[in-house]
């Protein structure tokens, strides 16, 4: 995966769009010498928001069965512990 700048990103936007486009390559854009944004491509970006999908489906799964066993509060008392 190729770093480049973000000053360097921005006129050269065009290629870097191409090469991960077409070239499926992946490109981190930096900021004051730190991480700050990366390009990839589609796909990558598909299956990553399937994977959070699959996490969000596991995490409910686990908060209905806590509910059903453990019970749940009356929103009215929500409100007040949260003093809305």
């Amino acid at each position: 995966m190729d770093r480049i700048n973000a000053t360097e990103a921005r006129e050269n936007l065009a290629d870097i769009l191409n090469r991960v486009a077409y070239g499926k390559d992946r490109v981190l854009i930096t900021r004051r010498g730190r991480d700050f944004v990366a390009v990839v491509p589609i796909e990558d970006l598909e299956l990553i928001e399937q994977l959070e999908d699959q996490i969000d489906v596991r995490e409910a799964k686990k908060a209905l069965a806590d509910a059903r066993k453990n019970g749940t509060v009356p929103w009215s008392e929500a409100k007040r512990e949260l003093g809305l």
